[in-house]
């Protein structure tokens, strides 16, 4: 079977959450988090959860109404370890076009319980994907050395370049070995900064590629030199629109995905609180790549630092037919 590289994907999975709620480990690195206020009643765990689980379950529905395919992977039954966390699962596994199935090693403790290999493949083989290799990057118990899947990896899969920003969830040993593993052709690494002068903690809330367009905080990669190579290297392949740290930090602009459709086209997902935070000009350039689906993910976002792309690991693995 030939198989087609693309740079987007035709399906997405979700991750259903049981226990969302403020993660108190990944909260020393992650910027956008924000602790629930005290007081407030629609602030309160159960509450937090069950708006949290309301607004997965419009982005399913409303992914689907449009013809993409989302699978949804259930929370583990009478499972005893809390994963707030597992709402984001595209930092712990990601899938390549050859039917490789990559798993990555996770900062926090309590999100390496999120990792449940045998579930996700049981759940795309049964969805008719083929699933040929399961590797590990790193080491099962890697105590130092961190890469969080495409929470830090922008895969370009058809030029076979991989942007990343340092943190101390992106470890430069960890990058270097995922490049020789997957012998992609060009790995580029870069600092940032936040406007509070720390590391951005995943690559994937200040920069995203579409199949034709880039979308990238440019301003907060620290060294020029670095700046260039990175807008040099994208400017070859897509047509690059930048955004503010602010458009990146209060309203996760960076956060977007492009994925396609049953009939291929092509659709833009985003928070609506990046919708609200692009420009007039910003929306244009976009809607020329995709129509534009925007969810209400406020409390995911705000509690659980992530948005939207963070929400979907996409599945590059080739479906077999009748499926």
């Amino acid at each position: 079977m030939e198989i087609k590289i693309t740079r987007t994907a035709d399906t997405i999975l979700m991750v259903r959450p049981r226990d969302f709620g403020y993660n108190e480990e990944t909260g020393l690195d992650n910027e956008f988090q924000n602790r629930p206020e005290d007081g407030q009643q629609n602030l309160e765990p159960g509450r937090i959860n069950e708006q949290a689980n309301q607004q997965f379950a419009a982005m399913v529905k409303g992914l689907r109404k449009n013809g993409i395919t989302v699978l949804v992977l259930e929370p583990p039954v009478n499972a005893d370890i809390s994963t707030p966390d597992a709402i984001f699962p595209n930092n712990w596994f990601s899938t390549e076009h050859d039917g490789t199935l990559l798993t990555y090693p996770m900062m926090a403790r309590n999100r390496k319980a999120e990792r449940r290999l045998e579930d996700v493949e049981k759940l795309l083989n049964e969805n008719g994907y083929t699933i040929r290799n399961c590797i590990h990057v790193g080491r099962l118990d890697e105590p130092a050395k961190f890469l969080e899947g495409t929470g830090v990896l922008i895969i370009d899969h058809v030029d076979e370049v991989v942007y990343a920003a340092r943190s101390d969830r992106c470890h430069a040993d960890q990058f270097e070995n995922f490049i020789r593993l997957r012998f992609y052709k060009q790995g580029i690494l870069f600092d940032t900064r936040s406007s509070s002068g720390n590391p951005i903690y995943h690559t994937n809330v200040m920069m995203s590629l579409g199949d034709q367009y880039a979308v990238i905080c440019a301003d907060c990669i620290v060294d020029p030199a670095s700046r260039k190579t990175v807008l040099d290297t994208l400017n070859r392949s897509f047509d690059v629109m930048e955004i503010s740290q602010e458009q990146m930090e209060r309203h996760f602009c960076g956060n977007i995905l492009q994925v396609r459709n049953k009939k291929n086209e092509p659709f833009i997902v985003m928070s609506d609180n990046a919708r609200k935070g692009f420009t007039g000009d910003q929306i244009r350039f976009l809607e020329q790549y995709g129509t534009i689906l925007s969810f209400d993910l406020s409390t995911i976002e705000r509690i659980g630092g992530g948005s939207a792309r963070c929400m979907m690991a996409e599945v590059f693995s080739i479906r077999e037919p009748g499926f």
